[in-house]
């Protein structure tokens, strides 16, 4: 007979399994009833990658070293 730890862990195994199992029949019927919420799910988009111009890079630059100088400053 296995060690308890051994047996409970494929107790708790068995019970995720029914309960995936549960949650995709909940998922297809919910998609059944409402069929434009799978496509919608799948595609959202990612929020646009903001650029900056090698000039703004500078001045961001330029202002950051300004503030930890001043961060500096303080201690």
């Amino acid at each position: 007979m296995p060690p308890a730890d051994d047996r409970t862990r494929e107790w708790a195994r068995l019970g995720a399994k029914a309960r995936l199992a549960e949650i995709e029949r909940e998922r297809a019927e919910i998609l059944k009833e409402f069929p434009d919420l799978e496509s919608s799910a799948e595609e959202t988009p990612a929020a646009p990658r903001r650029r900056l111009s090698p000039a703004a890079r500078k001045k961001l630059s330029e202002g950051m070293r300004r503030y930890w100088a001043k961060q500096k400053a303080k201690r």
